[in-house]
């Protein structure tokens, strides 16, 4: 017999043992459920999504009140605009009689007790696809897109968002955010920021969902990705810089994205940082983990539960993933 004055599977020998060692818990109210809304009278399901759809007004407020009874507290929306509406400056976003709008308070009047996070960015109501306004020289611009974007969130506050969340990555729209929200009354209402979004690969069921992608509009160049604006996916060091700059401008949260292929980043930045920490489970990592459940390569329950506790592990408080009502209703099955 070996001479061992410590052995760690003593502490793995049985049920018991295990749970009361457990470092990171993985509960319902951690998840936040990010949804797809529509102007139509119907839900459109999502090829490369399996199981997500595009929700019409109705359906959206069942199935979050569906959330709502599994322990899911935060859900986030997020708009497929139809193209007459859409511009080159993304007016639209911050029309109160809009889209988004006009769901917050639909769901703050059937469930008035569920936290509602927005999207703040232009791509989804621009007709160049890109997250900020396009120069005529092709250059997205910074300063001229932020003021667009202290409009769509006061826009956001006044439907009733408790949460808005700046994914465009425009610099300073934190602090310019912050000051347009208090400046109109909202200074209860939380900016939960896209800290270190990196242009990533991961977002392309996404960009088919929301039909978000860059594209031409007629003849000013469009660049082709959002390179210039987004993170590069080989930095590390630069997410401290930015959180650090979204925690002085007065972020409440701060979010990477995407959170699978960056568990580094989370955990770089929750050293340097007592604020909570979100994380992204993007579109990328559901359908791939869709896919191989479907070719019976993978147990999807065991996958899902592993990677969303990974999450917390590295240091998340909170994690957007489209699994969050399976993930729910798996959690309380036990």
């Amino acid at each position: 017999m070996l001479d061992l004055l410590y052995r760690p599977r003593r502490l793995r020998r049985t049920p018991a043992l295990r749970a009361m060692v457990q470092e990171t818990v993985l509960q319902a109210s951690s998840f936040i459920y990010p949804l797809f809304v529509h102007e139509g009278a119907s839900n459109e399901p999502i090829a490369a999504m399996p199981g997500c759809n595009r929700w019409c007004l109705d359906a959206l407020s069942d199935e979050v009140g569906r959330a709502w009874d599994l322990g899911i507290r935060c859900v986030v929306l997020f708009p497929k605009v139809a193209e007459g509406l859409k511009s080159e400056d993304g007016a639209e976003c911050f029309n109160e009689g809009g889209l988004i709008p006009r769901a917050i308070r639909r769901l703050k009047q059937d469930h008035p007790g569920v936290a509602i996070m927005t999207d703040v960015a232009l791509d989804p109501y621009s007709c160049d696809g890109h997250d900020g306004i396009v120069s005529e020289e092709g250059v997205v611009l910074n300063d001229e897109t932020v003021e667009i974007l202290c409009q769509q969130a006061v826009a956001q506050a006044r439907a009733g968002a408790d949460l808005v969340g700046p994914s465009d990555m425009m610099d300073g729209r934190v602090e310019a955010i912050r000051n347009a929200l208090d400046d109109e009354g909202f200074a209860h209402v939380g900016i939960i920021s896209y800290t270190a979004k990196y242009a990533s690969a991961y977002y392309g069921p996404f960009r088919e969902a929301l039909d978000s992608a860059p594209r031409s509009s007629g003849g000013k160049p469009i660049p082709a990705n959002k390179d210039t604006y987004q993170m590069n996916p080989a930095n590390g060091r630069e997410a401290l810089t930015e959180a650090q700059l979204d925690e002085d401008e007065g972020a409440d949260i701060l979010m990477i994205k995407p959170g699978l292929a960056y568990m580094d980043v989370i955990f770089r930045i929750r050293q340097e940082t007592q604020l909570p920490i979100a994380a992204y489970n993007v579109s990328g990592e559901f359908s791939m983990v869709k896919a191989a459940a479907e070719r019976g390569w993978i147990n999807e329950r065991a996958v899902v539960l592993e990677t969303l506790l990974s999450f917390r592990r590295a240091g998340c408080d909170l994690i957007l993933t489209y699994h969050a009502p399976a993930a729910a209703a798996w959690l309380r099955q036990g």
